[in-house]
């Protein structure tokens, strides 16, 4: 633990470095002119997000526990104990261990996003905020197109996931990026797809940046490089930015009181098409916030747009 806040400490000063610096040549600063997506999250409600593109899922399906529900009242915005003025977005999830009383959560940014920079600031948590602990859940930063047929090699995703109580083969905290070629759903489930995991608490708040570009998505926690996966599985078609908070079927304890799980979102920030390393998405993010940006995006949409389902 001493060593990561060490770490984190490093980064946080490297961005203040370079916030005064200078930016590169290939690296321009964060005008409105560049194509960036940036959110601080700081709305009156969760539904003042959805003027800005976002969407609060409602729909049911994949992932989580089979028959569960997805609603806009499991999206809340609340205010930061820690830094006075500063909101988050926060997820609210929960089972009393059977189907029909699961509640899960997501929201989703509309599919226009390939190669570039990646990075949220997200806070993961150990244990319920009410209710015993134990049920094996899945917390959340991602980016997913849709799935058109199984096994089909025109899809992408790339996956940051924090899993508290283990799940997946896994026993006790587990952090796991993957990048998917492609994958089979259930009940016939095939997944094709490069993956590194490290048994660890990472419950706090969390810098996830994610580097996709050059053949190579480069996954990195409060700086630190986490993995480097490429080939077959480099993402080959636009995908949404998503969080979301889901119980792992068939991981849920014995069916009893309700339990409650929560995940907040700080910040997200992406940057098409351009390569930044993680001091330098933290010094954007500290720049934009200095000149009271809550929210940008000029990151261009395809022609004609792409279907955005909020269901996967």
């Amino acid at each position: 633990m001493m060593a990561r806040a060490i770490l984190l400490s490093i980064l946080l000063l490297s961005a203040a470095a370079c916030a005064t610096a200078t930016d590169p040549p290939d690296v321009p600063g964060d005008a409105p002119a560049a194509a960036i997506l940036f959110d601080d999250f700081s709305y009156p409600d969760a539904l003042a997000a959805e003027e800005n593109g976002w969407i609060l899922r409602t729909a049911p399906g994949w992932p989580g526990v089979q028959g569960a529900r997805w609603g806009k009242d499991r999206l809340s915005i609340h205010d930061d104990p820690d830094h006075p003025g500063n909101r988050v977005m926060r997820l609210t999830s929960s089972t009393d261990g059977t189907s029909e009383n699961t509640r899960q959560s997501q929201f989703c940014h509309e599919r226009k996003y390939l190669e570039g920079t990646y990075a949220a600031r997200v806070r993961f948590t150990g244990e319920p905020v009410s209710g015993e602990n134990g049920d094996q859940i899945v917390q959340t930063f991602y980016l997913i197109s849709p799935l058109k047929a199984p096994m089909d090699l025109d899809y992408s995703e790339v996956d940051f996931e924090y899993l508290p109580n283990g799940g997946w083969g896994r026993k006790g905290a587990t952090f796991f990026t993957t990048t998917w070629e492609t994958f089979r759903p259930r009940p016939d489930w095939e997944a094709d797809n490069e993956s590194t995991d490290r048994a660890a608490v990472y419950d706090g708040w969390r810098i996830l940046v994610v580097q996709i570009g050059e053949g190579e998505v480069r996954y990195f926690v409060d700086g630190e490089h986490f993995a480097t996966h490429g080939g077959r599985v480099f993402p080959e078609v636009p995908m949404s930015i998503n969080f979301n908070l889901w119980f792992i079927d068939k991981g849920l304890q014995p069916a009893g009181a309700m339990r409650t799980w929560v995940e907040e979102v700080d910040w997200v920030y992406h940057r098409a098409g351009v390569i930044l390393e993680p001091g330098e998405v933290v010094a954007a993010v500290a720049r934009l916030r200095e000149e009271g940006v809550g929210f940008r995006d000029s990151v261009p949409v395809p022609v004609p747009p792409l279907q955005s389902p909020c269901d996967f």
